[in-house]
């Protein structure tokens, strides 16, 4: 068998052997990836063009809707384009990028998640103290060290995999590649991989959605103290769907990334895949954008505007919205 000196490139897993039913998921996939990509790039758009939402909640969640469309355009395009051309083959370069890709933009996302709900906390639970804690400065460093510590942590695991030789075959049983799907093939022992992946995992995955957590217990508990009414309401509807999209990503994440070789199913580890690399940025901006009034007004301003006129709008003059940093939760638009 071939090992990693000969072996040039990698072949994917078919979601279906059928045409018809290949097709079918092809278009599925490529409706979500657009709808993903079209909403978070709306997304950032709108909070860097109208200057009222340049405020530390919607900062974070334009970096994390940038983050969400490179996130997944690192693994659908590339699995629905090579179904459709019937090929299944990917370079040995292409599957080195696509591993540290995923792990990078896995690894700032969950951080990003970590902050925002930091920020959540604050604005809620901290109200005068908030333009202290989530400063300018503050803010900009912590996208800034995400990155720069996913970058790390990436380079990391993606080197520590693909220093091992390849030899039981060259058929990865996943729709991309990453880490436990090749730590399969090699002919090498992996255990100090699978080690380091799981006390890596566990630490950090779980020490973030402890955070999280812990978060979310005191902005309940704030929250649960306010006279009952459309604010209440609102954060819980934002808050809980956030509890639900972290436990889906992480969960799915752990099962692929942290299961003993055993329990290894190719079909089982497919579906999962498509959660954590998939759902995260599909339901992020439903979360924090469709049930955010400040957002869908500037949308609305902002379409009107453009169909309207052609030109596009100095927002804030035209839909002028005064966002307090206190209490994020609580703005109309008006």
């Amino acid at each position: 068998m071939s090992n990693s000196s000969t072996m040039l490139d990698f072949l994917l897993m078919e979601i279906s052997g059928m045409w018809d039913l290949q097709l079918f998921y092809d278009m599925f996939f490529s409706f979500i990836y657009l709808v993903t990509v079209m909403g978070n790039l709306a997304i950032a758009t709108v909070t860097t063009l109208d200057k009222s939402l340049h405020t530390p909640m919607y900062f974070f969640l334009r970096n994390l809707s940038i983050l969400d469309s490179c996130y997944i355009s690192v693994t659908v395009p590339n699995s629905c384009m090579n179904s459709l051309l019937g090929t299944s083959s990917i370079s040995k370069a292409g599957c080195v990028a696509q591993v540290f890709l995923v792990i990078f933009f896995a690894f700032v996302e969950l951080l990003f998640l970590k902050i925002m709900a930091h920020d959540h906390f604050a604005a809620i639970c901290r109200p005068l103290h908030y333009p202290v804690i989530m400063n300018p400065h503050l803010c900009v460093h912590s996208i800034l060290a995400a990155m720069l510590s996913g970058l790390v942590y990436a380079a990391l695991q993606t080197t520590n995999t693909f220093r091992m030789l390849f030899c039981h075959s060259h058929a990865i049983q996943q729709l991309f590649c990453d880490v436990p799907s090749l730590l399969k093939l090699c002919c090498s022992v992996t255990f100090s991989n699978q080690i380091a992946i799981l006390v890596s995992g566990l630490v950090f995955g779980g020490s973030c959605f402890i955070y999280i957590i812990k978060s979310y217990i005191h902005i309940f508990s704030t929250v649960l103290r306010f006279p009952v009414g459309a604010d209440r309401k609102k954060v819980f509807s934002t808050c809980v769907p956030h509890i639900l999209v972290v436990s889906v990503f992480l969960s799915s994440s752990f099962y692929v990334y942290l299961r003993p070789s055993a329990m290894f199913s190719g079909v089982m580890s497919m579906v999962l895949s498509v959660f954590y690399s998939m759902i995260p940025p599909l339901f992020n901006p439903i979360i924090y954008s469709l049930r955010n009034e400040n957002i869908k007004c500037a949308i609305r301003t902002l379409m009107t505007r453009m169909f309207c006129s052609g030109d596009v709008p100095r927002i804030k003059e035209a839909f002028p919205i005064k966002l307090s940093h206190t209490h994020a939760f609580s703005n109309k638009c008006r």
